[in-house]
C-alpha cells in the first residue's frame, strides 16, 4: 500500500502541480514524472479508456512515483469503485452540484464507517488479498483523495452546504463548463465567470477544503498559487505536445 504524497503535500499547505492525461500510452506518465509533475488526472470523462489501458498507466505511475488520479465519467458508485480497486489514489468527480450528490460521492469512495464502498480484499489495491483487511480499510480511507468539481451555477449556489460535507479534499473549479452554465460558453475571461470564480475562491478559502483549478501557462499557475490554489492542473498532455510542437515548427518555417 502506497501513501498518497499528493494528499500529504496539500495537508502541509503546499501547492501541487499536475496535468490532465488524455493519451493512453503509459510512457506519457513516465515522462511527466521525470519532468517533475506531482500528479496527473487520467481523463476518462472525455476520453475512452479501457481497463487494460487504465492498469498500464497506473503501473507506470507507480514505477516512476507520480500520484495517479482519475476523472471518472460520472458520480456513480461502481464507476468510482472500479477505478479505486485498481489502485488509483483518488477520483475527480464531475457534475457534483448538490450536498446530496457530494455526500454520495464521498460514500462511494470511503469504506465503512465513513462510506459504503464495496469491500473485496482480492482487489489489486489490497495486494490481491495479501494485506490485512482492516489495515487496508484504514489506509484507503486516509489516503484516497476526493476531488469534487464545481462547474455549474447550481453548484455555486449550493457551495456553502457542499463545503460542510466531510471527506472532500479539493473543490475543483472547471472554468469551461462553468462558463457554459453561466450562459457565456467558452468565455472564461468574462467578468461574469471571473466574479463567480472569485466567489468560489472566497467560500472555499473559509473552509477546510483545498481549492483547485486549471492553468494554461506557468505564469497562470503561479498567479493561482498566489491566490491560494493548491491543486493545479497545468494544461493537458496533448496540449503541451501541440503547443511546443507548433511553436518549434513555426520558428523553423519562419512564421514567428
Amino acid at each position: 500500500m502506497r501513501d498518497n504524497l499528493l494528499k500529504q503535500k496539500i495537508k502541509n499547505g503546499e501547492s501541487a502541480i499536475g496535468t490532465f492525461v488524455k493519451m493512453t500510452d503509459p510512457s506519457v506518465v513516465e515522462v511527466l514524472a521525470l519532468a517533475g509533475f506531482d500528479f496527473f488526472v487520467l481523463d476518462t470523462e472525455h476520453v475512452a479508456i479501457d481497463r487494460e489501458q487504465l492498469l498500464g498507466i497506473l503501473r507506470a505511475a507507480e514505477a516512476f512515483n507520480i500520484t495517479p488520479l482519475v476523472r471518472v465519467r460520472e458520480n456513480q458508485q461502481v464507476e468510482i469503485l472500479q477505478n479505486l480497486d485498481l489502485g488509483y489514489m483518488g477520483v475527480q468527480v464531475p457534475n457534483v452540484d448538490t450536498p446530496e450528490q457530494a455526500k454520495r460521492m464521498v460514500e462511494s469512495v470511503k469504506y465503512t464507517p465513513l462510506g459504503v464502498r464495496g469491500l473485496s480484499p482480492s482487489i489489486r489495491a489490497c495486494g490481491y488479498s495479501t494485506c490485512g483487511v482492516q489495515e487496508y480499510i484504514d489506509h484507503a480511507n486516509a489516503h484516497t483523495m476526493v476531488v469534487s468539481h464545481c462547474e455549474t451555477k447550481e453548484c455555486v449556489d449550493n457551495l456553502d452546504e457542499i463545503l460542510k460535507i466531510d471527506g472532500i479534499d479539493v473543490i475543483f473549479i472547471g472554468p469551461m463548463d462553468l462558463s457554459q452554465s453561466l450562459g457565456v460558453p467558452g468565455q472564461t475571461g468574462s467578468e461574469l465567470v471571473k466574479s463567480t470564480i472569485d466567489t468560489i475562491f472566497e467560500k472555499v478559502g473559509k473552509s477546510d477544503k483545498a481549492i483547485g483549478t486549471t492553468a494554461g501557462t506557468p505564469e497562470a499557475a503561479l498567479a493561482l498559487i498566489e491566490r491560494g490554489a493548491q491543486y493545479i492542473l497545468l494544461s493537458t498532455d496533448q496540449a503541451m505536445l501541440l503547443k511546443w510542437g507548433k511553436s518549434a515548427i513555426d520558428k523553423i518555417r519562419g512564421k514567428e
